[in-house]
């Protein structure tokens, strides 16, 4: 039987409503007693270094997820995290960055609805994180939700409140679970895992509207290292008559920094030499392109790599594929 260390972390799965409306409340402990049955599948161990609705959490508590993990390595066969589910896309896909090539599951799952209410999808959910968790083949970062299970760069929060609430994006779900077994369309690659430690989180996400003016660079020249640029269709900046613009990203890109465009479109990514729009951007210097990665993905990337890479080694390292993040 399989020795799995639980880690909680509150979000939806774990809350009570208390007078102000649903907070964490459960314990990792009252979690786990509320689906009994895991007890047949594998043997569990709980720690829980925090309980906060999702939205509260941040990239230190991503490297806090990594580092017990690390630290607890050799001494179980694989991990789940109970987790909020409006930002587990991001954690998910910190810790494939954070934890990569892992031969052991590292398997995030949360619900909709609460443990503590009768009509729940989280009794589900959890059992089917364990199970998945607990199989032979099973290794890597991924999300086991409403019995999907999906690769942790390419997952996104699509529905606030049904049950199905992740789609995998431009690639197929890993699996799925049927009666409690994983059934696989992708078979994981192991491999021997490599644990990073650090994170840069100087980054800002600039969504674009119509008729954003240029001078939102009088901030972000002074605030980011970073910038990821979520732009309309397949990419792009307006001109608007005067090019400021593609004037103001060529002043950012020569003091050194980094620019990543994307689209605000869910799917097929973008394509920057498609339009003249995009054409332009391309020339305000060295400008990385997302392509088909989520932006979930891009933002954790892009906080691993600024961490430790060298300028010169960004735009190779971010083309260079994680767990299938981009092709």
């Amino acid at each position: 039987m399989k020795n799995v260390l639980m880690i909680a972390t509150g979000g939806t799965i774990a809350s009570k409503n208390e007078g102000e409306g649903l907070t964490p409340a459960l314990t990792s402990e009252e979690l786990l007693a509320c689906v009994p049955e895991i007890a047949d599948i594998c043997q569990v161990t709980t720690v829980q270094p925090f309980n906060l609705d999702s939205t509260n959490l941040r990239p230190a508590h991503w490297l806090k997820i990594a580092k017990i993990i690390e630290e607890r390595y050799d001494d179980f066969d694989g991990f789940v995290i109970t987790h909020g589910t409006d930002t587990m896309a991001y954690t998910a896909a910190a810790l494939s960055y954070l934890i990569q090539n892992s031969p052991k599951p590292v398997v995030l799952t949360g619900s909709q609805k609460s443990a503590y209410l009768r009509d729940t999808d989280a009794r589900q959910n959890l059992y089917d994180a364990f199970a998945f968790c607990a199989d032979d083949k099973a290794s890597g970062v991924h999300i086991v939700f409403d019995g999907n299970v999906i690769l942790g760069t390419r997952a996104k929060k699509t529905r606030t409140h049904s049950y199905n609430a992740f789609t995998s994006v431009d690639f197929p779900n890993i699996a799925i679970m049927r009666d409690g077994k994983p059934f696989y369309y992708i078979k994981s690659e192991k491999g021997e895992p490599h644990f990073y430690n650090k994170l840069n989180d100087s980054i800002f996400v600039l969504k674009m509207i119509p008729g954003l003016k240029a001078d939102i660079f009088d901030y972000l020249d002074t605030s980011c290292q970073a910038l990821v640029i979520e732009s309309f269709g397949s990419g792009g900046l307006p001109d608007y008559g005067n090019g400021e613009f593609f004037k103001r990203l060529k002043q950012f890109l020569a003091s050194g920094k980094t620019a990543v465009l994307t689209t605000q479109v869910e799917r097929e990514g973008s394509a920057l030499d498609k339009y003249e729009v995009g054409r332009k951007l391309l020339k305000c210097g060295r400008v990385l392109e997302a392509h088909c990665m989520t932006l979930e993905a891009t933002v954790a990337k892009l906080m691993w790599l600024l961490s430790f890479a060298k300028d010169d080694e960004i735009e190779k390292l971010f083309y260079t594929p994680v767990g299938n993040d981009i092709f």
